[in-house]
């Protein structure tokens, strides 16, 4: 009898040991929330893992071989979700808000990007009054224009004051669904609404895939002028002990990897050429010197 028990124990204390490693690699595990929306995040097509977040995110990975890795799509509120239930989740580039500080833990910045701009069809120009920017406040205020704002989607402090501020239900259309940018440019294109806000690249990004790149146009927002608050953006994980030990080693790989010029031009990839001197010179002045 204690013969045959021997292998029977031998085989209960392995699987013990296989279950306690098992448990073990999933306290060590990262989900990387991502948006679907390129170019920050590209899951299809012929650039599928191209997308600038993408690149930053393999980066990260390549650099915390304690984690395993895992990625799963999600919208801004599914994101807000895993946060607030305490998953062990992050997402690349977010911007920090007070509201986010309530179930986020941020890093240092990770994603230094051009400011917000607002996206309007070629054929409306004449409706902005034509100019070189354009002041969202004044727009809002004067009631005459529909802005298109996806829910929980943060622009920076600057640009999501003035929204909550002066937004109604007369000036903003809230849209929340799937493919968020996407389904926005059509319902710019059909003229449900009159301008978005978004990123330069991606509101180029988006027209040329959908093949209305002639058709669409870029005003820079006036209020973004003088402040690079909204060019920065972090990333987040859930506010728990396990986010904070995520955070703290995150902010190390940051600090090694943001001067080179493979963390640099993973977002040049997106730009155009005439954009790219420009981008250089604030990345060294604001991003790579901002480390808070």
């Amino acid at each position: 009898m204690r013969l045959l028990l021997r292998p029977i124990l031998i085989v209960f204390l392995l699987a013990t040991q296989l279950l306690a490693s098992e448990i073990s690699r999933g306290e060590e595990q990262i989900t990387w929330l991502e948006a679907v929306a390129p170019p920050f995040f590209i899951h299809d097509g012929p650039f599928r893992g191209e997308g600038y977040q993408d690149q930053l995110t393999e980066i990260l990975k390549e650099h915390l071989p304690q984690y395993r890795h895992r990625h799963l799509q999600a919208n801004i509120t599914r994101h807000y979700q895993q946060w607030r239930q305490g998953e062990k989740a992050c997402s690349i580039g977010m911007y920090r808000t007070l509201e986010r500080e309530e179930f986020a833990y941020f890093s240092i910045p990770s994603v230094f990007s051009l400011p917000p701009v607002l996206i309007i069809h070629r054929d409306r120009l004449a409706d902005f009054g034509d100019p070189k920017s354009v002041s969202l406040k004044e727009i809002l205020i004067s009631g005459k224009l529909v802005i298109g704002r996806p829910d929980n989607r943060s622009y920076g402090i600057i640009c999501d004051a003035i929204l909550d501020a002066y937004g109604n239900e007369h000036n903003i259309f809230n849209y929340e669904g799937p493919e968020l940018a996407t389904n926005l440019f059509k319902m710019l294109q059909a003229g449900r609404i009159d301008a978005l806000p978004g990123l330069p690249e991606e509101a180029m990004y988006l027209a040329e895939q959908m093949g209305i790149r002639e058709e669409i146009i870029t005003l820079p927002i006036a209020e973004h002028q003088n402040s690079h608050d909204a060019s920065l953006s972090a990333v987040a994980c859930s506010k728990t002990p396990w986010g904070k030990t995520a955070i703290a080693a995150i902010n190390k790989i940051l600090l090694e990897q943001r001067p080179t010029e493979r963390y640099r031009t993973a977002y040049e990839r997106w730009l155009d050429p005439h954009s790219i001197t420009e981008y250089r010179r604030l990345y060294d002045e604001v991003f790579l010197s901002t480390s808070q």
